[in-house]
């Protein structure tokens, strides 16, 4: 059996800059070791996902916890080629799109819920910001173990929450009905690469205890420093309106892409969408 404690500490070690110490009696090391080692896959094999084995992770995926059993993440498979290159072809600064043997998408599903409240004859005084929030909350969580199930067969998967510059698209190509939003897209399919591990934010950054602490910014050079060794940017955004720095990093990179308004119409389309969000 192998030894999972250096695989976990050499892929989170090279996640987050710092050396965990490991249980090696814990249970469910290998789970562990697979979560830890995560990566994004971008290219795939010309090889199909059998649909018996795309249902059993959609069936694991919402095996999920649900915010107080309301079930309102739904999964939609889509197959057709036409359906995923007419997706591609809104993407084109993602051309792995076009070659994903099977596209996932995920949905935020805040119709059921009050009509199933009508069909009971019962009233629906929660039709605000707490429908949208709790729908959206549950299509994440689905996604995200849907990844793992995805993983632990040996599948590769890339998120596409980039669908969502074209949500009205997007929701008419799919038939989506009122109250049915897109979350995010993924890719589904035999990696035909290993892929890398993309470095995160230390730990000392993002975790808290029993109070936040805010993080001082040399702790965002240093990761950016950190991550540039190993994942370094291969562009610069809007050089002609930004410039070109000696040295690009993650917070010079976000800071840019952040520069310019995104998805500014989304909220109109959730409201479009029969969302209320007061």
């Amino acid at each position: 059996m192998p030894d999972f404690v250096p695989l976990i500490q050499a892929a989170l070690s090279e996640r987050f800059g710092e050396r965990l110490e490991i249980d090696p009696g814990l249970p469910g090391l290998d789970e562990i070791a697979r979560i830890a080692a995560h990566r994004v896959h971008r290219r795939y094999l010309e090889r199909d996902v059998a649909p018996d084995l795309v249902r059993l992770l959609c069936a694991c995926a919402l095996s999920a916890p649900s915010k107080s059993d309301l079930q309102q993440a739904d999964i939609l498979v889509v197959r057709d080629r036409k359906k995923i290159h007419g997706i591609a072809d809104l993407l084109p600064e993602m051309p792995w799109l076009r070659e994903t043997p099977v596209f996932l998408v995920f949905l935020a599903n805040g119709r059921r819920l009050p009509k199933m409240s009508q069909m009971r004859g019962k009233p629906f005084p929660n039709d605000h910001l707490d429908l949208f929030f709790n729908a959206t909350v549950d299509a994440a969580i689905v996604m995200t173990t849907l990844l793992h199930a995805a993983e632990a067969v040996g599948l590769g998967c890339c998120p596409i929450s980039v669908i969502r510059d074209h949500a009205a698209i997007i929701s008419e190509m799919l038939a989506l009905p009122e109250k049915v939003i897109p979350i995010a897209g993924m890719c589904l399919g035999w990696p035909a690469e290993k892929g890398g591990i993309t470095p995160r934010l230390s730990l000392g950054t993002t975790v808290h205890e029993d109070r936040f602490r805010n993080s001082d910014l040399s702790e965002i050079d240093a990761y950016d420093r950190r991550r540039a060794a190993t994942r370094p940017y291969r562009i610069q955004r809007e050089p002609q309106r930004f410039g070109r720095n000696e040295f690009y990093g993650w917070s010079e990179d976000k800071a840019r892409q952040y520069a310019v308004p995104l998805r500014a119409d989304f909220g109109a389309f959730v409201r479009a969408k029969g969302f209320h969000l007061d």
